[in-house]
This record gives structure tokens, sequence and C-alpha cells, in this order.
């Protein structure tokens, strides 16, 4: 993936290509999307919870959750930032597994990964998450936390639930979301 470091966050009317936001529960498959969509469509792909390790945005470790606890604010100045650099119009995908921590004018689509709960088991077994951290995530996923906070935080035009059970369906969502953008760039050209 390309790195983050000075690309740009304009406003939707000078943007070129669009911004686009992959979230959903960890698990999900946003990272594995966006990096083919990136690839594909030759956006940016800015995996934030790189960014944080990379930057060291972290109050606290939760050892209950085995995880480090966000420093919003930290990241948001970075992330602003960097969207200042005006290096590029536009044309970033980012994935992570919250959605209301950033500003709605920062992106054209939100996708919202979903799973069902006996796959998103089987995968966070495999990262090795400790019982409280499945739980917590397999309850999100089960309460549509991600996609109620990304439908309260952006505009319901942009907000997209796709499934995301199986590689045909990870094919399919990359396919929809190719053909959004370019239907997209076609429209602010």
């Amino acid at each position: 993936s390309v790195s983050y470091k000075h690309t740009a966050m304009t406003s939707a009317e000078d943007r070129t290509k669009p911004n686009i936001l992959i979230t959903g529960t960890p698990g999900v498959g946003k990272t594995a999307t966006a990096i083919i969509l990136a690839e594909k469509l030759n956006l940016h792909h800015a995996n934030i919870g790189s960014i944080i390790q990379e930057n060291k945005c972290h109050l606290e470790y939760d050892s209950t959750l085995d995880t480090q606890v966000l420093d919003e604010d930290k990241l948001l100045d970075i992330l602003e930032k960097d969207f200042d650099d005006d290096m590029f119009s536009g044309g970033i995908i980012a994935d992570y597994h919250a959605c209301e921590l950033f500003p709605e004018r920062w992106f054209d689509l939100v996708i919202c990964l979903r799973v069902e709960t006996h796959v998103l088991y089987d995968r966070l077994v495999s990262r090795g998450y400790n019982e409280a951290k499945k739980n917590q995530n397999m309850e999100c996923e089960i309460m549509r936390v991600v996609i109620d906070e990304a439908k309260q935080s952006y505009p319901e035009e942009i907000v997209q639930e796709l499934r995301n059970n199986t590689i045909d369906e990870m094919d399919q969502n990359i396919s929809r979301i190719e053909m959004w953008c370019k239907q997209w760039i076609e429209e602010h050209s």
C-alpha cells in the first residue's frame, strides 16, 4: 500500500477522485478490501490502524481487551495535517473499525462491511483475540454498532452496508465500489 503521508483531503467540490471509508467490526475484511480497491482504482490506501501505531496515537493500554486506547485528538491532528498538504485531489481509501470520529466532509462514500457471526467468530479466533476482545467484537457486530454509527455520522445517501462473508462476496463488493467510483469521477469531471 502507498504511504499515507502527504496525501490531501480537499473539499468534495475540489476532488477529482472520491475519498472512501471502509469500516466495520474487526475481522470483516476492511483492510483486504481497501488494499485491493486502492490497487484497482489507483487510490491511496490509508490504513488508519497503521497510522495510529506509527504515530503512537495511544492514551493507555487496556489489558482486559488487550488493546491500546486511541488518542482521537492526536490522530485527527495528524490526519488533518496530511489532508491539508494538497498533493492529491482526493483519491484516498481509508479503513478503520470506527467511523464516527472522522469529519463528515472527508468522505464521499462510507462502506460498512458486515459478516455473519459464525464467520466473524472464526476470524477473531484465527487472530488470537482473547475472550473479552472476541466477545466485545461479536457483540458490536450483533448489535449493529458500526453501521448505526455510520448512519448517524454521515449522510444516509453515502453510507452502504455490504455483506463480506466469502471471497465471492468480497469480489462483488469490490466490483460494486469500482462501478460507483467510476460513476463518481464521471459526474465530478
